[in-house]
């Protein structure tokens, strides 16, 4: 979407951003209605995801895998990701961290009523991959 617009900049809610949510779950209810298997990667805080999936809950049987690492690594990793991620605000987001924004403290991770499992991501993955894959596939 972003190369349809001329010389976009990312902004925080900026309206490419918006059109992208809106398509995002549109296409997650559009798989589920079909029956297929999906899995649904962003790090949207709780106030994106729950009200945008809680109506697909009658289509799925959600596993939710929360990711986390400690601020200092975050930080590292959006750096290290901005000119790849042309169409987040990543420069912003970098520009409030050094203000003292409080983003990461403030995150709220999603909370829709699921089977959850917490990993670690800051030096590899803890659990393993291999565990994460057995605990999506548990039933």
């Amino acid at each position: 979407m972003a190369r349809s617009v001329p010389d976009f900049a990312p902004e925080p809610g900026d309206e490419l951003t918006r059109r992208t949510f809106s398509a995002f779950f549109d296409v997650l209810r559009l798989l589920l209605e079909r029956g297929v298997t999906v899995v649904a990667e962003a790090a949207f805080q709780d106030r994106v995801w729950t009200p945008n999936l809680a109506p697909l809950g009658a289509l799925a049987e959600f596993r939710v895998v929360q990711c986390h690492t400690d601020p200092a690594t975050a930080r590292r990793r959006i750096a290290e990701h901005t000119e790849k991620r042309r169409v987040h605000a990543d420069g912003a987001l970098l520009a409030a961290l050094e203000r003292g924004d409080q983003y990461f403290s403030d995150f709220r991770r999603v909370s829709i009523e699921a089977r959850t499992i917490d990993v670690d991501t800051t030096d590899g993955y803890k659990p393993t991959m291999d565990e994460v894959v057995a605990f999506i596939d548990s039933r």
